[in-house]
């Protein structure tokens, strides 16, 4: 059943609501109470842990990852009609460079390290088994969580977590097929991108018109809705983050195009983890991506939803989006 319309969370309140951890980015570990966090490879996350009691060994987990720009703070409009009910316990994720967590200059954003980060999350809260949502880049973060699986599983070693099931919402799953329009990310990973991001960070108006395209033009994005998505993108000198981390398309293209695709993660794992993903019919981003999945994986049996809006569908139809996460996810 869903919660009752309430006011939206701010984004100080959403932050106020978990808690920063300490990271080891060499060690690949999130640090004990006592550890020695004077290392420069030592980084603070956010994490927001919701859970009514400990829960057993055998508890499904759902794993909420962060999209991209806004971050966690995408999740909270989604997170309101969730309430408690059958989705407890759940982590939201924030990495490196988003939203409450820190923003090092030099940091070597990536998919990997983004990975690394969700493993050891898992491993520090003694999580054995999770349903992941991603929204938008995080997909590959999923997908690359599914080949480690996969590895493991052919190797007969143990997973870090077992993944039951994952949600992919707008997201890229065939290197092959994207199609962000040239003066969005491709343009954010240039050197132009720093410069903007550089004035996003100080411009309100230069953040905005940065931001709505990722919209439909049908949608109504209030003054403060923006507000708070600003926010949540320039706490901590966020802006920069959105240029540094534009790089996940050529990546995908370039280094990973087989190990993410998910045509190869479905065959091989369709039996033991449950996939399904989620478009949006006006989304300018990623329309291919829906496209391919259809043609490539249609036939399999794989669960592909449409639903009306942009690419900011967390913002636009966050009821439709936890109508989907009630069904499809862990129940209590």
């Amino acid at each position: 059943m869903a919660m009752k319309e309430t006011s939206n969370v701010t984004a100080q309140e959403w932050f106020g609501l978990g808690e920063r951890v300490p990271y080891d980015r060499r060690a690949k570990r999130i640090l004990r109470p006592g550890d020695t966090t004077d290392s420069p490879d030592v980084v603070h996350v956010f994490q927001r842990v919701v859970r009514d009691a400990p829960p057993s060994e055998e508890a499904v987990w759902t794993t909420f990852l962060p999209g991209f720009p806004d971050g966690s703070f995408g999740w909270a409009r989604v997170d309101r009609y969730l309430g408690t009910d059958g989705l407890v316990p759940k982590i939201f994720v924030e990495y490196v460079g988003q939203g409450d967590s820190d923003k090092p200059a030099d940091y070597p954003y990536g998919t990997m390290e983004r990975a690394d980060l969700v493993e050891s999350l898992w491993q520090a809260m003694g999580i054995g088994s999770t349903f992941v949502v991603t929204f938008d880049y995080s997909s590959l973060v999923a997908l690359e969580l599914l080949s480690r699986q996969q590895e493991r599983l052919d190797s007969g070693s143990k997973a870090v977590a077992k993944i039951e099931g994952v949600l992919m919402i707008n997201g890229g799953y065939f290197a092959d097929a994207h199609s962000h329009p040239l003066m969005t990310t491709p343009a954010l990973k240039s050197p132009l991108g720093g410069m903007v991001t550089w004035f996003g960070q100080r411009s309100r108006f230069m953040a905005r018109q940065l931001l709505k395209s990722m919209f439909s033009k049908e949608y109504r994005l209030s003054s403060a809705e923006f507000n708070e998505i600003y926010e949540a993108i320039s706490r901590r000198n966020g802006f920069p983050f959105v240029s540094k981390a534009a790089g996940f398309v050529a990546e995908h293209r370039s280094k990973y195009a087989e190990r993410w695709d998910l045509r190869r993660l479905y065959l091989a794992l369709q039996e033991s983890v449950s996939f399904h993903v989620v478009g949006s019919e006006g989304d300018i981003f990623e329309p291919n991506q829906v496209v391919k999945a259809r043609e490539r994986l249609g036939d399999h049996g794989l669960d592909i939803r449409m639903l009306p809006g942009g690419h900011m569908t967390t913002s636009e139809h966050p009821e439709l989006l936890a109508q989907i996460i009630r069904e499809v996810g862990p129940k209590q």
